[in-house]
């Protein structure tokens, strides 16, 4: 079924919003088996709406809309599908009975500018927002059967779960479209080896011509090879003959890239390291300078996180390195803050004044200033430090981030969780 995604509003060309409607709907469609054909962002001109729609019409068999349905007169959604059709809007006395009582209910007075969100192409089917003032509609264009939602995401996707899968999933007469295929997808997380590496590695594995169909793409240090099955005809499930091939693929993709891969789906390196610790009964304690608490704030964004992560230290100067970690001042002065034996250092101290297994250490020139010829922006580095055989043993290594400030603190910390995710996994024989 070609499908095709417009969402309305200058925020969104303009940039000003993200478009994060467009990017789950396109998540749910694929979970149905639906690959939309593409999105698209449209400002709120009632022209350049009405034409949008008429092209999609033109190209695809069902179009979600979102947005510019609210009482403003920049609202124009409902206007375009009007002229789009060739048809008035009308007034559909339930929905502005219930537009009425919900400002009733408030205590509010209902401006007459809200009437025009009771007020639809006739012809239209209403769908009802259970938790907002505007309703959605459907309605059929030449080939098109078009879906008309609010942009609020809360809303649109309660309407979309209560209206349009219902659409989709079923053989309703009024929907006179059904999928000819079924698609699914599976994504491995990888974390310490580049796109451009990865995609090198993988080699023949990234032809287009195959099925499944294996991509790339790569968001704060992490790239997702995505692996999408599709098969004609039959039901998801246990058996699909698209699951084995899938399988298969993902496994080859392991063996190619080895330690890289760290998760499956949506399991995120935090979850990774997090479960890793509680399964070996280790705990870990920070001591941040260039991220300033960030690695801190990663390892704890799974519930029960303090059965692993103790605790951390966010030493910004120099000072504070010396007072709180012991880090020699002289040395700091010697070779630097950033340089790798003060990162030893500060791992060390941290791990001597905790009851933690492991500590990890980070200093480093996040910029946009401060950087040199010999340490320039972007220069980080990591040590780990880990109680062994009575004493401590300290491991660091440095690396040099592309990007701007929040890029480089954010690579810095999750590159120091993967180091201790790698010092984690067991010994290989």
């Amino acid at each position: 079924m070609r499908t095709i995604i417009i969402s309305i509003g200058d925020e969104l060309v303009l940039g000003q919003v993200v478009d994060t409607n467009a990017a789950w709907l396109s998540e749910r469609l694929v979970e149905l088996g639906i690959v939309p054909e593409y999105h698209q962002a449209v400002p709120d001109n009632l022209a350049a709406i009405a034409e949008t729609i008429k092209l999609a019409a033109q190209k695809a068999d069902f179009i979600i809309v979102t947005g510019g349905l609210g009482p403003t007169p920049d609202d124009l959604t409902r206007q375009a599908m009007a002229a789009v059709a060739g048809v008035k809007l009308v007034l559909h006395g339930p929905s502005l009975k219930k537009l009425e009582t919900f400002f009733k209910e408030r205590g509010r007075v209902m401006s007459e500018n809200n009437r025009v969100q009771a007020m639809f192409p006739k012809g239209a089917d209403v769908l009802d927002n259970p938790i907002g003032t505007a309703p959605g509609f459907r309605i059929v264009f030449e080939k098109a059967t078009i879906v008309v939602m609010p942009g609020v995401p809360k809303e649109m996707k309660l309407m979309f779960e209560r209206h349009i899968v219902p659409m989709l999933t079923t053989r309703n007469a009024w929907l006179k479209i059904k999928s000819r295929s079924k698609v699914m997808t599976f994504k491995l997380n990888v974390f310490g080896v580049g796109e451009s590496l990865v995609a090198e590695k993988l080699g023949k594995l990234m032809r287009r011509d195959r099925n499944p169909l294996v991509g790339t793409t790569v968001s704060a240090g992490i790239v997702a090879v995505r692996i999408r099955g599709e098969f004609i005809g039959g039901k998801t499930g246990a058996r699909d003959p698209a699951l084995p091939a899938m399988r298969k693929t993902a496994d080859k993709i392991k063996c190619l890239l080895g330690d890289a891969v760290f998760s499956e789906n949506d399991v995120s390196l935090a979850e990774v390291v997090g479960k890793m610790l509680r399964s070996a009964r280790k705990t870990v304690v920070t001591a941040e300078s260039c991220t300033a608490g960030l690695l801190a704030a990663m390892l704890t964004e799974t519930p029960g996180s303090s059965a692993y992560f103790l605790g951390g230290w966010v030493v910004y100067s120099n000072k504070m390195k010396t007072e709180n970690l012991a880090v020699p001042a002289d040395l700091i002065i010697k070779e630097g803050a950033v340089s790798e034996p003060v990162a030893r250092k500060m791992a060390e101290g941290a791990l001597e004044r905790s009851s933690a297994d492991y500590a990890l250490a980070l200093t480093g020139i996040a910029g946009p200033a401060g950087g040199s010829k010999e340490k320039p922006v972007g220069t980080v580095w990591i040590a780990l430090a880990e109680k062994k055989g009575g004493g401590i043993k300290t491991y660091a290594e440095r690396f040099l981030f592309p990007g701007d400030r929040v890029s480089v603190r954010e690579r810095a910390a999750k590159s120091a969780m993967n180091i201790l995710r790698l010092r984690l996994m067991p010994a290989k024989i």
